[in-house]
């Protein structure tokens, strides 16, 4: 299911962010294993054998994305307000691979080299066979949903690629994420400003 890599412009200025140290939770499971997902409180979990393979660089719209280990711990982050430190730099947008516990609106901080922060919108649609409510790029999806003691045929789970704008023009040097547990962050992507921008 992964995606071969893309030769593009933007594709050259994007750069996948290490968030391996901030992973607090496990939405992907095998169907021999089903008890181990647990995205939301009922326990349910995107099926592994339609996911691409853990570690493996995808590209969803371009944009190359670092898949998070499947299968072997903890997959995402539910977010709680962590803090992602970024090489300082020059972006325009910040991409994620992420996944919503229902329909859901949030805020990201942009934290800059002097001091300032902005907040900027993040919004991401439902997991559960829904649809791209804020013009999200549906990645992946879940042809099955896994609940701990079987799996539902006919259900899906989806995976979103969306975007957030970093518009000051200045040097970025962290993100925080929004302290709401119903958003799931699987990978980040940090679109550089071309040069001269």
């Amino acid at each position: 299911m992964t995606d071969t890599p893309v030769s593009s412009a933007m594709t050259r200025l994007c750069d996948p962010v290490d968030i391996s140290g901030h992973r607090n939770n496990t939405a992907v499971s095998a169907a021999t294993d089903t008890k181990a997902g647990r995205f939301n409180v009922w326990g349910n979990s995107f099926a592994a054998e339609y996911l691409p393979a853990g570690g493996s660089l995808v590209h969803v719209a371009g944009v190359p994305f670092r898949f998070p280990p499947v299968c072997d711990g903890p997959d995402n982050v539910r977010c709680e307000g962590q803090f992602l430190e970024v090489p300082e730099g020059r972006y325009d947008w910040v991409h994620v691979l992420a996944a919503s516990e229902r329909r859901c609106e949030d805020t990201v901080g942009m934290h800059f080299a002097d001091g300032a922060v902005d907040a900027e919108p993040l919004r991401v649609s439902d997991f559960w066979a829904a649809p791209a409510w804020f013009g999200e790029v549906r990645a992946f999806e879940s042809l099955v949903m896994h609940y701990p003691h079987h799996v539902q045929r006919n259900v899906s789970a989806l995976m979103w690629a969306q975007r957030v704008p970093v518009t000051r023009r200045a040097g970025l040097t962290g993100v925080r994420l929004p302290r709401n547990i119903a958003v799931h962050v699987f990978a980040v992507t940090l679109q550089r400003t071309e040069a001269g921008a």
